[in-house]
């Protein structure tokens, strides 16, 4: 089995993105990347009052993560040698800025996104786990972060819409889209048959969606 050099995780809210990226890079000795999402002082604000605060939540996380994925790529040798599982994209700031702010907002934060969006590497592979709402919603409530306890259905259901949006402008990525429903990947078996599909298949440049465990496919 082999796991492609640059492999990203994403999902949305609760998918899972980052067990299976920790998983994975144990598993294959990779350079782990995650995201510091929980530093963000604006965030508890911005689930309690999106319209005050989403530039300021969006633009920390831009200004976060790019200072991050600066420092961690910038270790050129290290990241092709040794290969690096991540458990986000760059681009995600600019989904959930697009998700958050009025037109206004968005049209300075594309402008600066802009800027900042250059000299980092495309992935080898992007795996994106997608849940139905119930099931994100259900994640959420287990880990029983209070700051998320505001987070609607209609908001998650809007930046799944952005993930996809996004996966089909960008036919020259490859993104394989695990439709893992609210299965609990930890289990055994369920790990194993992801990785099976994470590894053993060399995905073509574009959007592919695979159902895991053979269950009825939720509408993407």
């Amino acid at each position: 089995m082999t796991l492609p050099p640059f492999t990203v995780i994403e999902g949305n809210i609760g998918a899972g993105k980052t067990t299976l990226a920790e998983r994975l890079a144990a598993q294959f000795g990779r350079r782990l990347i995650l995201e510091q999402f929980t530093d963000n002082p604006f965030l508890p604000l911005f689930y309690k009052d999106s319209a005050r605060y989403a530039f300021p939540v969006e633009l920390f996380f831009m200004a976060e993560r790019h200072k991050q994925l600066e420092a961690e790529l910038a270790h050129r040798e290290l990241f092709t040698q040794a290969g690096t599982v991540a458990d986000y994209l760059f681009v995600k700031t600019l989904l959930f800025a697009r998700n958050s702010l009025s037109e206004q907002e968005f049209r300075l934060f594309n402008r600066l996104f802009s800027v900042m969006d250059a000299g980092f590497p495309d992935p080898d592979l992007v795996v994106y786990l997608h849940r139905p709402v119930a099931a994100l919603q259900a994640n959420i409530r287990r880990r029983g972060r209070p700051f998320e306890v505001g987070i609607t259905d209609a908001y998650l259901a809007s930046v799944q819409s952005a993930y996809f949006r996004y996966f089909r402008s960008v036919p020259q990525l490859p993104v394989v889209v695990l439709d893992v429903g609210d299965t609990d990947f930890t289990e055994a078996g369920a790990y194993d048959r992801l990785v099976q599909l994470v590894t053993q298949r060399n995905y073509a440049p574009g959007m592919h969606t695979v159902t895991p465990f053979a269950r009825p496919r939720s509408s993407l």
